[in-house]
């Protein structure tokens, strides 16, 4: 949202740079783009052919130069920098604004007495009122902590123009953290397919180990099923056996009294012969 209203307030500066074709009409396009308020990115309007043409005047040439460093610079640029225009309390407040958004990137840059001498400031209240100002205008969110002597910061606005030169860094940069997630991903792709993979001959050897267990338990219920069919065969076998050893007897019985019936017979007949005579 900041930078949507960032952009929205460059544009009338942006339609008025294409009538701007005198040097001087460019600088004092210049120096009221950096003034007003909500105007803080500026590579559109430096991107601009009217004001690329103050490079080659000896008098603005140090206009271009100052919209440069509003665009990506800070405030230390400007006060190493020789020969550029002066700065009104307006542009002054805002350069300190911007770089005091570069400047909260590096969080351990943060302490009341790093910022001051960063931003041009005298003393810790004019560092807390230019803390308070950006963060009402909504550069950034942070709190100051007067304890510490630091600002802590928890977020930053996406407000600042790119250095020219930052974009191939910034490639090189993201190509190397492609090119490191790329290799923890394969790392971790190759770890995955490892435990699967002993997982895998985990759950096999398991198998082997309940298949054998089965077999043994069936081999040693063999021997006892073996056992009880035999007997139950000896049962009705035994009960033959008994039944015919029975049957025999009768038989063999029955032969002898009919054998020894005729010889009895005759010996009472013999005995009444003699008791006769």
């Amino acid at each position: 949202m900041e930078q949507t209203k960032a952009l929205n307030a460059l544009e009338p500066f942006l339609a008025l740079s294409k009538s701007a074709t005198a040097p001087r009409a460019a600088a004092d396009l210049i120096t009221r783009a950096t003034s007003a308020p909500n105007t803080y990115l500026f590579a559109e309007l430096l991107q601009a052919p009217q004001v690329q043409a103050l490079a080659s005047s000896p008098e603005y040439a140090s206009h271009l130069a100052l919209l440069q460093i509003f665009s990506y610079g800070t405030y230390q640029t400007y006060r190493a920098a020789p020969g550029l225009p002066s700065l009104s309390d307006a542009q002054s407040l805002k350069l300190r604004q911007l770089s005091l958004l570069t400047l909260a990137r590096d969080r351990s840059s943060l302490s009341y007495d790093a910022l001051q001498k960063a931003l041009g400031l005298e003393s810790a209240p004019q560092l807390e009122d230019l803390v308070i100002r950006a963060v009402y205008a909504g550069l950034l969110h942070a709190t100051l902590d007067p304890a510490r002597q630091a600002v802590q910061v928890t977020s930053i606005s996406p407000l600042r123009d790119l250095h020219p030169g930052s974009i191939p860094d910034m490639t090189t940069a993201l190509n190397t953290w492609s090119d490191r997630c790329n290799s923890t991903l394969a790392d971790l792709e190759a770890q995955i397919k490892s435990i699967r993979s002993a997982a895998a001959v985990r759950a096999k050897e398991k198998r082997a180990a309940d298949d054998k267990l089965r077999k043994m338990m069936g081999e040693l219920r063999e021997p006892d099923k073996k056992m009880d069919m035999q007997g139950r065969d000896s049962l009705p076998r035994r009960g033959l056996n008994k039944r015919s050893m029975l049957e025999t007897g009768s038989l063999a019985g029955d032969e002898t009294m009919e054998v020894d019936e005729p010889f009895l017979a005759e010996e009472q007949m013999k005995r009444v012969s003699k008791r006769k005579m």
